[in-house]
C-alpha cells in the first residue's frame, strides 16, 4: 500500500494540485458483538437523526435505512477534544478561559475552557467576551486578527486556530454589522448505523426505592437546592426530589439502544476545500498540509482503538481502509497508527516551519484570559455561591 509523506500531503494541497482528498472507512462494533445494542444520539423530542441512503457498490447497491449514531459537528467536537489531551505534547496553540475567580462554583463546572472546547471555535461567545489582561480581548492584537480572520486572510487561525480551519468556523457573534467570515468544513466524519432491527424501542423500568417513600401530601422546595424541601398540601411529587418509586414507560421512556446490521464511521478531508485557504505567507500549500496532518492524527487518537461516546455507545474498530482520491485513480493507503501520525505531523510542520509558516515553533503556549464582567456575572447568577442561593 502506499504510504502518507510530508512531501505528497504537500504537493496534493498547494494550488496546483489535483488529488481530491484521502477518505476513511472503519467497520465498527459494540463491544458486546454485532448484534449488541448501540444508542445513538438522542435529539429534542425523544427522536434519532434517522434518514435512507444508497448502500453498498456497484450492482448490489440498494436504499438503506440509516440511524446517525454520531453526527458531523459532535464528531468535529471529538477530534478537537483529542487534540487537547495532545496540546502539550505537539506544542499546539490554545487560548485558555480561566473562571478560578468565579469560585464557589458547582463540581461539574468547568473551571477553565480551552479553545478546543469553544462551541463555536475562534468565533465564539466566550472569546468575544473575554479579557486579556486589562484589556478586552477584542481589541488586543490577537483578538483583532482572530476576529477578522477569514479563508483568505488565514494567518490568524493558522497561529491561534488552526483545528477552525479544518473544521469549520462562522463568524456570526458580531452583530449584523461585525464580520459574518465562514470557513467550511474541510474534514466530515460520521458514524452511521446501517439497517436499524427497530428505531422505536423504549427502555421500561421501575425507578426504585429501598423504603418505597409514599405520601398523600405534597412537597415544597427551592428549585436551586433540593436539600432544603418541606410537606405541604400543595406542591410538587415526592419523586421530584428523587425519593418514592417511579415507573417508567410508554412515552416516558427513553429511547432504547438499537442493534445494526453494521457500524460504519466515514471520514473524508477535502484538499479542494482547503485550496481555499490562503494565507500571506508564499507557503500556503505547506500550510494546508499542516491541517491534514492534524485531522489524521486526531482521527488516529480519537478513534484508533475502542472508544465511547456516550452511555450504552461503546465501539471499537474492526477494520479500517483509508483511500487516497487521486485525479486519475483512487489508491489504497497504508493506515497510520498513533506513532506514525505524530511522525508525519511532526515532518509537515517542520516543512512548513522553515518555509515561513507560522507553526511549531512560532505556536504560543496556553494565553490565559478572564470574562469580562457582564460574563462574570452571568456566570454567577447561573452558580450563585451557597449563601446566595
Amino acid at each position: 500500500m502506499d504510504q502518507i509523506t510530508a512531501d505528497r500531503l504537500i504537493d496534493a494541497c498547494g494550488d496546483e494540485g489535483m488529488d481530491a482528498g484521502i477518505t476513511i472507512r472503519t467497520d465498527l462494533v459494540p463491544l458486546g458483538g454485532p448484534n449488541a445494542k448501540v444508542k445513538p444520539a438522542v435529539y429534542v423530542g425523544g427522536v434519532f437523526q434517522q434518514g435512507r441512503r444508497w448502500w453498498g457498490e456497484g450492482p448490489d447497491r440498494s436504499v438503506v435505512d440509516v440511524i446517525t449514531i454520531d453526527n458531523e459537528p459532535s464528531q468535529a467536537n471529538r477530534l478537537e477534544a483529542a487534540l487537547e489531551r495532545l496540546r502539550p505534547e505537539l506544542g499546539l496553540p490554545e487560548l485558555v478561559l480561566d473562571l478560578t475567580s468565579l469560585e464557589p462554583m458547582p463540581p461539574h463546572v468547568p473551571r477553565r475552557l480551552s479553545s478546543f472546547r469553544f462551541p463555536h471555535r475562534n468565533a465564539d461567545a466566550y472569546l468575544r467576551d473575554a479579557m486579556l489582561d486589562d484589556e478586552d480581548f477584542l481589541k488586543s492584537d490577537i483578538g483583532r486578527a482572530i476576529f477578522s480572520a477569514t479563508i483568505d486572510n488565514a494567518d490568524a487561525p493558522m497561529a491561534w486556530f488552526p483545528q477552525a480551519l479544518l473544521f469549520g468556523f462562522w463568524q456570526s457573534h458580531l452583530g449584523k454589522k461585525g464580520s459574518q467570515a465562514k470557513a467550511a468544513r474541510s474534514w466530515v466524519s460520521e458514524i452511521i448505523g446501517i439497517d436499524p432491527a427497530s428505531d422505536e424501542v423504549r427502555t421500561l423500568g421501575l425507578k426504585g426505592d429501598p423504603l418505597n417513600l409514599s405520601v398523600p401530601g405534597k412537597v415544597s422546595y427551592d428549585e436551586n437546592q433540593h436539600a432544603h424541601w418541606s410537606l405541604t398540601d400543595k406542591g410538587k411529587n415526592l419523586s421530584d426530589i428523587g425519593h418514592g418509586q417511579v415507573p417508567v414507560g410508554g412515552e416516558d421512556g427513553a429511547l432504547a439502544g438499537v442493534s445494526f446490521r453494521t457500524v460504519v464511521q466515514q471520514s473524508t478531508v477535502s484538499f479542494a476545500s482547503l485550496r481555499r485557504v490562503h494565507t500571506a505567507q508564499p507557503a500556503e500549500a505547506e500550510a494546508r498540509a499542516v491541517l491534514v496532518a492534524l485531522g489524521l492524527l486526531a482521527h488516529t487518537a480519537a478513534f484508533g482503538r475502542g472508544f465511547n461516546l456516550r452511555s450504552g455507545c461503546d465501539l471499537r474498530p474492526l477494520s479500517s481502509s483509508w483511500t487516497w482520491l487521486g485525479a486519475s485513480a483512487d489508491e489504497p493507503l497504508a493506515p497510520l497508527d498513533i506513532a506514525e501520525a505524530k511522525e508525519l505531523f511532526s515532518a509537515v510542520v517542520t516543512r512548513a516551519e522553515n518555509a515561513g509558516v507560522a507553526v511549531g515553533k512560532r505556536w504560543s503556549g496556553p494565553v490565559i484570559l478572564t470574562p469580562k464582567k457582564a460574563l462574570a456575572e452571568v456566570i454567577r447568577k447561573t452558580y450563585p455561591a451557597p449563601e446566595e442561593a
